[in-house]
């Protein structure tokens, strides 16, 4: 049975990990995958996170089952997190998946359950992950316009009249906050137009995000999807908390479905559980429990809080940091980095020059020229400049 099978092609990202490791030189730097470091190289363990794990491990009296749903107090507590102040708050239902992949599956495949016909729109580009998973699920997949180029910002007027065709056979897929892998993030003004669109054409939102507290600040980030759901019958929302509490290995993650009742979001997420039953039954334990302890407490959620703008402020200061190192050589060719959010930047660079990064200077990026801001140190910056002007400007 097995020799008819193809070789499979490595993911471009997660190989980038295998080759960085198995590089000998000292000045490598790894900017592909989309993890978060400290000053040190480090992926840190939060420090609520920690406190949150010594409580766990001293109460936790049992290993069996949560549940289908996973922990419920979990599922209420993201809901808190993503929809306090909302109407959508008291219309909607959660289930604790295997990371926000998880839950983009699970989504995808209740879309497919209630509506066979349904295409998927996801903008060009998108994070490598959302195509596969909804063609995976049986949905048809369509892009839209997102990312400029030339300005390196979003598109907005294309982005517009191209999603005035979708139609109530359709589902939209926006970045919740800091997408994946530009870095630009569409504006309030065009989260209100992509509402109204909704609501006039009968398409329904699908929000993922993943990144929240990583933009402009926490509820900043949430802002968009707020007045969404607060103004709309239905959407559905996938959130991850490995990077906003660190939780990359533990896979915590949350499908939420907002419907026009409580009843109806109830309705859909049994159906849900009826998927997970058949995939991977019990989602994993663990994150789950630290994060409901964080944000169940307000000492620990305070703490949690503070460490993420500590986070989110590092990172806007390596992005300017990174722009007036390459301004003080004499070019401007890279200041919007400075302009973007999150994790990610589309740099322009080329496959050849991205090639170049990696064999002449030990950098590895993504092919499409995607970095990961998260992932340099303040020391790095002035030898990442060096390259980056080297690549492009011979």
């Amino acid at each position: 049975m097995f020799k008819q099978l193809a070789e499979a092609q490595p993911d471009p990202i997660l190989s980038l990990g295998i080759a960085y490791r198995d590089d000998p030189r000292d000045c490598k730097m790894d900017l592909g995958i989309g993890v978060y470091r400290n000053s040190e190289g480090v992926t840190p363990i939060m420090r609520a996170v920690q406190l949150a794990q010594q409580r766990v491990v001293t109460h936790q009296t049992t290993k069996a089952y949560v549940g289908l749903s996973g922990n419920e107090q979990f599922n209420q507590a993201m809901m808190d997190l993503l929809l306090t102040g909302t109407s959508a708050h008291e219309r909607a239902a959660a289930v604790q998946t295997p990371g926000a992949s998880g839950a983009l599956r699970m989504l995808a495949d209740l879309i497919y359950l209630a509506k066979p016909e349904t295409t998927v729109w996801i903008s060009n580009p998108s994070y490598v992950n959302h195509k596969p998973v909804m063609e995976a699920a049986g949905l048809q997949v369509r892009y839209y316009p997102y990312f400029d180029p030339e300005t390196k910002q979003v598109d907005s007027q294309a982005m517009l009249e191209v999603l005035a065709e979708a139609g109530d056979q359709d589902v939209v897929l926006l970045h919740g906050c800091c997408h994946n892998p530009t870095g630009a993030d569409i504006c309030f003004e065009d989260w209100q137009s992509i509402t109204e669109l909704a609501k006039k054409n009968g398409f329904m939102p699908f929000v993922d995000i993943a990144y929240q507290g990583f933009g402009d600040g926490l509820e900043q980030d949430a802002a968009g999807l707020r007045y969404m759901a607060d103004n709309i019958n239905e959407m559905v929302i996938a959130a991850s908390c490995s990077k906003n509490f660190g939780l990359y290995r533990e896979r915590t993650g949350v499908a939420i479905v907002v419907g026009e009742s409580l009843a109806e979001a109830q309705k859909a997420k049994g159906r849900i559980l009826n998927i997970a039953r058949s995939t991977y039954t019990m989602p994993p334990d663990h994150g789950a429990a630290l994060v409901a302890e964080v944000l169940g407490d307000a000492e620990l959620t305070a703490e949690w809080k503070k460490e993420l703008l500590e986070m989110n402020q590092r990172l806007i200061c390596l992005r300017q940091g990174l722009v007036d190192t390459i301004r003080a050589k004499g070019s401007h060719q890279f200041d919007f980095i400075a302009k973007h959010k999150g994790m990610f930047s589309i740099t322009g660079l080329t496959a050849e020059q991205v090639k170049r990064l990696r064999d002449e200077f030990g950098v590895y990026a993504v092919n499409d020229g995607r970095i990961n801001i998260a992932g340099l140190q303040e020391e790095q910056l002035d030898y990442f400049a060096d390259a980056l002007l080297a690549v492009t400007q011979s």
